[in-house]
């Protein structure tokens, strides 16, 4: 039988696009999809993410059983997971963006407003920038990605930073689960090839 991910579809992601840019990195079989029970038959799960922190936590949990069905797959099944921009934010304990938001609570940490402290670094960060790795994770390499944001993870288990008038997290992970800040896929060849890397994981 073919492995099958899910892309969840809360009405907050670019949910074409990853779709096909998993198609594109070999992936069999991929089931956009806003039902739990999809998400509890699959063999790997995606959880992309455009927007305020807070609508899309609320978007999230409107979808029945979606967070209880996560929580078992992820953090009680160890289904290899990838969050990608405020599906990665989701990860966190909480969001700072229009109040205070509770996250998945996944990874100890926090989502707070950019401030850096070059003023020509301008918020939000959009284009490319360099990902840097901060300890070795076989699904991220040095390269340049494509990202867009305003706000950004401050806590722990992350894997890489981004320099935008100082450190920013660019990728979070530990055991099964990976999050990253920028968009694999808008990120050409580095974005395809770590989907590539995450569609063959077996953390």
């Amino acid at each position: 039988m073919a492995a099958r991910t899910a892309l969840i579809d809360y009405g907050a992601g670019n949910l074409h696009s990853v779709a096909n840019a998993l198609k594109a990195a070999g992936a069999t079989t991929v089931e956009v999809t806003s039902k739990a029970a999809v998400v509890a038959a699959a063999d790997r799960i995606v959880l992309p993410g455009v927007g305020a922190f807070g609508a899309c936590a609320a978007a999230l949990r409107a979808l029945p059983d979606m967070v209880e069905t996560l929580t078992v797959r992820v953090m009680g099944q160890g289904v290899p997971f990838l969050g990608i921009c405020v599906g990665m934010q989701l990860m966190a304990v909480r969001g700072l963006e229009f109040g205070t938001h509770q996250g998945l609570g996944w990874i100890e940490g926090e989502v707070t407003a950019l401030d850096p402290a070059d003023p020509a670094a301008r918020v939000p960060h959009m284009g490319w920038n360099a990902v840097e790795p901060v300890r070795p994770h076989t699904l991220i390499e040095p390269g340049e990605a494509y990202f867009l944001h305003s706000f950004a993870f401050a806590g722990a288990d992350v894997l890489a930073t981004s320099d935008h008038g100082g450190p920013i997290a660019a990728a979070i992970g530990r055991a099964n689960m990976l999050g990253v800040q920028f968009h694999p896929e808008k990120s050409q060849r580095y974005g395809l090839a770590l989907l590539e890397r995450f569609l063959k994981w077996r953390p």
